[in-house]
């Protein structure tokens, strides 16, 4: 037999869906109860009639009220659409005729199992009404292939039978119980039924025998032998037995087991979905993929984040998220999601915001896009996380590294980062280091204090800050030492002038306190610019020298052939030194011995131990000249060793030959 099934629903979509859903049904739809009722005059041969209840011109009831009233529709089952919070509509669907209820939002799997039921009830209905007592074969063989349980009960005790056989049911029901027929007798369908599910069945149950309902339909839990559970959708009709007048029903129950464990799953993945949603640190979100970045789905974290209310969000409805971004990363995010997606990588990128309040805050976006089968984008998924507070502590550590605690200026790290940056750049004009020595005001430390000088170079430093601008920027390099890095300039008589002036300056400053300042430049070149660490070693040197030039060069020196020959020859001068410090050719420093003549007796009284040094490479060099790097490098203890152990070795010579060398 084919059922016939009417759907009326004003929702096209609805409409369309629960006919997909019904593949084997002859199915007709309705838009509202007036046109319901003209197909019902048409078509008489309807079985049965998904009926929503909130409809225009002719809601759900005016037609139940219609079909009540018509003896024609006597045997129609109706199926109302009813709301999940609309319980007084379900009740007064159900007393105006309705055999059963399905709540919206439809879940399609439970409709789809309940149609197959009442379809499979009206077949059973039918054929026991036709057959009943022509055709027992027919109805056993019904009863025994049916795909659902089927129980028919001619008792209205649902406890116990008291041994009696009133109760007849197919393998499948047996199946899904776990139970035979001869058991379902003598307990009885109540002592099967939850705990929690009995008090529900049986005020439908007592509703059913009283005649207040035609059938009711229920999800309950059924207790196998093993003591395991099994869920079921239970459908109970009235089943009209007038030649035994006795009380009579059917009972038809379907295994949905798989099916609740499956929303039981969605449920808790829902639940923990939401948990970690709401307890994210900004908001997750589904978006088209458009400039206005317009909002599908936004979390409930979008209010913190963003001071606007998921609502205002979702479909531009009061701004877009666009609105949101600072002005100078809406045209860099756009770029990065264009190139990200046209390689289908996963999506991270920070920029800012400012909230509805108008306060700017750093954010991280990750997400990726969703692909549709021909692989164009069909929206964007991803989560945003303010990262204000990550940011603030990046800025203070980037801050901290590149300045200097105690004046503000920008340290030597920076200056070396800055030089070495430069070098990859193909022009930046002429560029200059000049350095600001204060080494004199060691000698303050000594005197005051290390927090007196420490204070006197805060204030220097802001002397020497208004000198700086675009082109000219200062550094404090080393203890004691400023430095200037000019770029770009004209030409050398340019920085002489600006030494000069930044020496007037400081001289009238720091005269108080008798501190020469002496000012290094150094122009850096294709010869220089290479090695940073080696300029910046220049540019020490140079300045230690313009502090001994003296108030006739202003105490300004430029670095030139003359000072990098000195230079050059200060480092051979320390290396042969350390070598010797070492002990590796120690021949290359003597001693001359000058005697020391004692007139009254005309006799030698003793020698004066004079210290010379060999250079490999400069020959001679005078005492006054490596001594004083010996004493600066440190060299000059292991040096002064090896002097006293020279001229011991020259003493004990001198003892072991008395007879030449009396003293």
């Amino acid at each position: 037999m084919s059922v016939k099934i009417l759907v009326v629903d004003d929702s096209v979509t609805d409409r369309k869906i629960i006919k997909s859903l019904l593949i084997g049904y002859d199915v007709l739809l309705a838009g509202d109860g007036m046109q319901a009722l003209r197909i019902m005059e048409d078509n008489s041969d309807i079985d049965l009639m998904i009926l929503d209840l909130n409809m225009p011109n002719m809601d759900g009831f005016e037609v139940l009220h219609v079909l009540k009233a018509d003896p024609r529709f006597k045997k129609l089952r109706v199926i109302i659409l009813s709301n999940y919070d609309e319980l007084e509509n379900e009740i007064r669907g159900l007393q105006l005729g309705a055999v059963d209820y399905i709540r919206k939002p439809i879940h399609m799997e439970s409709l789809k199992a309940r149609i197959e039921i009442h379809a499979e009830l009206l077949k059973i209905q039918q054929l026991l009404e036709e057959k009943l007592f022509e055709s027992q074969l027919t109805f056993d063989t019904i009863l025994q292939q049916a795909p659902i349980g089927i129980a028919i009960s001619q008792s209205n005790e649902p406890y116990s039978n008291a041994g009696n056989d009133l109760v007849s049911t197919n393998p499948s029901f047996e199946q899904i119980t776990g139970r035979t027929n001869e058991e379902l007798n003598h307990i009885g369908w109540a002592k099967i039924t939850h705990p929690e599910d009995v008090e529900a069945d049986m005020n439908c149950f007592i509703k059913l025998k009283k005649g207040e309902i035609k059938s009711y339909s229920i999800e309950k839990r059924l207790i196998k032998p093993d003591g395991s559970i099994v869920w079921v959708d239970v459908v109970v009709a009235n089943l009209s037995m007038e030649k035994q007048n006795k009380f009579g029903y059917i009972c038809l129950i379907h295994d949905i087991t798989k099916r609740k464990a499956a929303e039981q799953a969605l449920a808790e993945s829902e639940r923990s979905k939401s948990v970690l949603l709401s307890n994210l640190q900004g908001m997750a979100y589904r978006c088209n993929y458009d400039r206005e970045w317009t909002m599908q789905f936004v979390s409930s974290g979008c209010f913190e984040l963003t001071g606007c209310m998921p609502e205002n969000l979702l479909n531009n409805r009061d701004m877009s998220f666009n609105d949101l971004i600072t002005q100078e990363y809406r045209q860099s995010l756009w770029k990065e999601w264009e190139r990200i997606l046209s390689k289908r990588l996963p999506f991270r990128y920070e920029y800012e915001i400012i909230t509805a309040k108008g306060k700017r805050k750093w954010v991280l976006e990750i997400g990726q896009g969703i692909y549709s089968d021909q692989g164009e984008v069909e929206a964007l998924e991803g989560i945003i996380i303010d990262i204000s507070e990550r940011k603030e502590m990046e800025n203070t550590l980037t801050y901290n590294s590149q300045h200097d605690e105690w004046t503000g200026l920008y340290n030597r790290r920076f200056l070396e980062a800055m030089l070495t940056n430069d070098i990859k750049l193909e022009s930046t004009g002429k560029r200059a280091l000049i350095s600001i020595n204060l080494s004199t005001l060691h000698s303050l430390t000594i005197t005051y204090g290390f927090q007196y000088s420490q204070n006197l170079i805060r204030t220097v430093a802001s002397v020497l800050k208004p000198y700086c601008n675009d082109h000219c920027l200062l550094f404090n390099t080393y203890e004691y030492r400023f430095a200037f890095y000019v770029k770009p300039y004209k030409d050398k008589n340019e920085l002489l002038d600006f030494c000069e002036r930044v020496s007037s300056t400081l001289s009238s400053f720091l005269a108080v306190e008798r501190i020469n300042v002496g000012i290094g430049v150094i122009e850096i070149d294709e010869e220089n610019k290479y090695d940073v660490d080696h300029l910046l070693k220049k540019l020490l040197i140079t300045s230690e020298e313009a502090v001994h030039l003296g108030e006739e060069a202003n105490y300004i020196c430029f670095y030139d052939k003359k000072l990098e020959q000195r230079i050059i020859r200060r480092e051979i001068l320390q290396r042969e030194l350390s070598q010797i410090s070492v002990g590796k050719k120690e021949s290359r420093l003597f001693l001359q011995y000058q005697p020391i003549l004692d007139l009254h007796q005309n006799r030698i009284c003793g020698f004066e131990a004079l210290a010379r040094f060999n250079s490999d490479v400069l020959g001679m060099v005078p005492p006054l000249e490596f001594i004083p790097i010996a004493e600066e490098t440190k060299y000059i203890i292991s040096i002064g060793n090896s002097i006293i152990y020279k001229a011991c070795e020259f003493i004990s010579r001198l003892k072991s030959c008395p007879s030449q060398a009396k003293l």
